[in-house]
């Protein structure tokens, strides 16, 4: 009889919404309210308080039937009436897609749980390491932590980036670190938003809407990685959320998330960190390294200023690629083959990265790369975003405050 019920219960987690009353209206939605409330069912559930935790599981199950963990765990608390409790889903599953099913929410209820916990939930006032400068147009940046399954959204008002939400977030079936069109992994880099589009003109497997990536972006491509169509998007009607790692490659949100996105961001100038996992710092401990950052590429500016052909190239990478002239016609192209010259004295800013954006009137300025980091810096401009080369993260740089997309 017990097997029977556990069956049930489970079944009910994998019925589509309509069976079970249809999704709540759209205007009743609240990004992040789903997540708390489940967070608060399982801290009851867990501390022993079954009862008090059955009303609310119950009404999280009416208002999203569609949310496949909040089903599980009102089945675990209806078992607990009769029986206690030894892990969560706390049933047998009868055969091997039940058992995936199974496997992948236990999954996502340990990422949304740890993502809550101390030392592991952003510190107060902290910002992720990665962004050491956002120019004051950029009014928001997302950043998200692949490991704890997490997107951030920021805010960069007057005072500086601060947090202002998180949600859970699906990556790729594989995981991160795509190379190859078709590998099922989510790129890591720094990304645009290039555009919003309209749920209307997509397949409802994409939910609220979608917001593609500008990947491959520039760095990915002199890397020779290939492939497209990498979007934040939604969920389609019969999944609140997907598990962890189900997407071919796109990062996937609850559709009351997405529409705060979709509400908030702006396409072309807001950035999207996507790194294996985020370290957080206060905002002060970045002030070095955006200082070295200015001061290399002031100190850049003055070479050129000065007309100093030898102190110039002491900047470049031996690789690096550009025009045959600079954009004022008085200083030749670093020459690709720069073997048997003498290296310079090291620089500053060596573990910076960055890209480029379009120059003034929409030609295309010189990259200035760290000797031996072999990244691009846009020269003749303020620096406007910057992140440490160890997430291998491209920065970017102000171009007269009209944003452009880049291009080699």
């Amino acid at each position: 009889m017990r097997q029977r019920l556990c069956l049930g219960l489970l079944a009910v987690c994998l019925l589509p919404p309509t069976a079970l009353g249809g999704p709540p209206a759209a205007d009743a939605l609240r990004d992040g309210q789903a997540e708390q409330r489940l967070m608060q069912v399982l801290a009851l559930t867990s501390a022993g308080l079954t009862a008090q935790a059955l009303p609310l599981a119950e009404e999280l199950v009416r208002e999203y039937p569609n949310f496949q963990l909040a089903q599980l765990a009102l089945g675990d608390l209806l078992l607990a009436r009769t029986h206690g409790l030894a892990t969560f889903g706390n049933t047998d599953a009868p055969n091997e897609q039940t058992q995936t099913t199974l496997h992948a929410l236990r999954v996502e209820s340990l990422r949304r749980i740890a993502a809550q916990k101390q030392g592991l939930a952003p510190p107060l006032g902290s910002i992720p390491a990665q962004f050491v400068q956002l120019p004051r147009n950029f009014r928001h940046a997302i950043a998200i932590d692949a490991a704890l399954s997490r997107l951030y959204l920021l805010e960069n008002g007057p005072e500086g980036l601060r947090v202002v939400a998180n949600y859970y977030a699906s990556v790729g079936k594989l995981g991160i670190d795509k190379t190859l069109e078709g590998d099922q992994r989510t790129p890591l880099g720094v990304y645009f938003i290039t555009s919003n589009l309209d749920p209307k003109t997509l397949d409802k497997f994409y939910g609220a809407g979608a917001l593609p990536l500008n990947y491959p972006n520039p760095l990915d491509v002199r890397r020779g990685k290939t492939g497209h169509g990498i979007w934040l998007h939604g969920t389609p009607p019969e999944q609140f959320a997907r598990a962890p790692q189900a997407t071919d490659g796109c990062v996937a949100l609850a559709n009351p998330d997405l529409e705060r996105l979709l509400r908030t961001v702006q396409p072309r100038t807001t950035p999207v960190v996507i790194a294996p996992m985020l370290t957080w710092v206060q905002p002060q401990a970045l002030v070095p390294e955006r200082e070295a950052f200015t001061a290399v590429l002031a100190a850049w500016q003055q070479a050129r200023a000065d007309g100093a052909l030898t102190s110039v190239l002491d900047f470049y990478a031996e690789d690096f690629q550009g025009p045959k002239k600079s954009e004022s016609g008085r200083l030749a192209q670093p020459a690709p083959d720069r073997a048997g010259q003498a290296a310079g004295p090291p620089i500053a800013a060596q573990g910076f990265v960055v890209a480029a954006l379009a120059g003034r009137g929409g030609h295309h300025g010189r990259h200035l790369r760290c000797r031996g980091s072999g990244r691009a810096y846009r020269p003749g401009q303020a620096p406007i975003l910057a992140l440490r080369s160890r997430t291998g993260l491209e920065d970017f740089l102000r171009s007269d405050d009209r944003v452009r997309r880049f291009s080699p």
